[in-house]
């Protein structure tokens, strides 16, 4: 189930922002297509397709007073429009994406050949809905804010049963969201609870924060990013929790110095780089004769003692054996080197000849 494209994914959520112009729609596309090229990453821009008529009951759709509804009116698109702004994503490099919230948007993201189909946190037991994106054989990333537990496992067990690729945000729905609010704990429940699927952050935090929480997110385990996008364009207020082209590239950079300094994913064993071996072997103990010891004689503890620093070709505290026979004369105080005694590790090339390598020169 876990699917590669989800992995290491940016998703950009311009939403309402082109204000119902295809224009302004197409500047936001084209400005942050470019922080995508010069950081080299993958990334989504997310549309957002109502059908207000059907969406919207007849008798509210003029309604000033309620502020989604009055937003959803004024920056409608007809399926064209939602075609063009598809088309210049789809040109940008981009990964084409929605967020469809009532049937009729369903079959514009299938019209349109909208690769990712997003499920917003209002709509996680919206079943006609859920059921309907489903038909279409999409991956499909859920948002998790205000969800109960058996909302989010109801919803895992419905797309892993008919195999559709998954991927969970964590998501306060506050706009903008405080950072005592982000819950970023939740990226180690969702993880744990949910192994085989990708784990993401859906965020709304100020922009002055957005490193911070970048860092702790990806360190957690977090792997698919999404934050609503704007621009400062022809005096339109931008929204305390969307990001500007210079936000998103800090965002960006944030994720790459966590990912730098996370190191190689926590599924395997990193391999330790030569300059940490060779710090570490300094710090090696070697073997030392306690006393004159002669040719013959078998060691004991009470003939030898461990001592820095560790010289080429001596055996260390890792390699010490009793019953270890001598093969030649050892002065007190003087290593014990592995051609000085009968051992396995003298028989072993690859072995011996790390230990010829390994420490100080006599």
């Amino acid at each position: 189930m876990k699917n590669n494209i989800f992995e290491d994914l940016f998703v950009f959520e311009l939403a309402n922002n082109h204000w119902g112009d295809v224009e302004r729609g197409k500047k936001i596309i084209t400005d942050f297509s470019r922080i995508v090229r010069f950081n080299n990453i993958k990334a989504a821009i997310k549309l957002q397709f109502r059908d207000p008529e059907h969406f919207i009951h007849k008798d509210f759709q003029s309604r000033d007073d309620i502020r989604y509804i009055k937003k959803t009116m004024a920056t409608k698109m007809n399926e064209e429009e939602y075609g063009i702004l598809t088309d210049a994503i789809r040109k940008s490099g981009c990964i084409t994406m929605s967020t469809p919230f009532d049937e009729k948007s369903v079959d514009t993201c299938v019209n349109l050949g909208i690769q990712i189909i997003k499920i917003a946190s209002s709509d996680i037991n919206d079943w006609v809905l859920i059921e309907k994106i489903a038909k279409t054989r999409k991956p499909v990333i859920v948002s998790t804010a205000g969800s109960s537990l058996k909302d989010i496992d109801d919803l895992v067990t419905f797309f892993t049963n008919r195999n559709i690729p998954l991927a969970i945000n964590h998501c306060v729905a506050k706009y903008p969201t405080k950072k005592s609010e982000l819950e970023l704990n939740q990226i180690d429940f969702l993880k744990n609870r949910y192994p085989d699927l990708v784990i993401g952050l859906s965020t709304h935090e100020y922009n002055e924060d957005i490193e911070i929480p970048m860092y702790i997110a990806y360190a957690k385990g977090a792997r698919t990013f999404e934050r609503h996008i704007d621009i400062d364009f022809n005096n339109v207020p931008v929204s305390p929790y969307c990001s500007l082209p210079h936000d998103i590239d800090r965002w960006i950079k944030a994720y790459k110095k966590a990912k730098e300094i996370c190191g190689v994913p926590s599924e395997y064993k990193k391999i330790p780089d030569e300059s940490e071996i060779l710090y570490l072997d300094a710090l090696v103990r070697g073997v030392y004769a306690k006393r004159n010891l002669k040719a013959g004689e078998t060691l004991t503890d009470d003939d030898v003692y461990l001592a820095i620093p560790l010289q080429k070709g001596q055996i260390s505290c890792r390699e010490l054996m009793n019953g270890e026979v001598l093969l030649n004369d050892i002065s007190v105080d003087n290593p014990i080197k592995i051609d000085d005694i009968d051992s396995p590790y003298a028989y072993n090339s690859s072995l011996k000849e790390l230990i010829y390598n390994r420490g100080l020169d006599d």
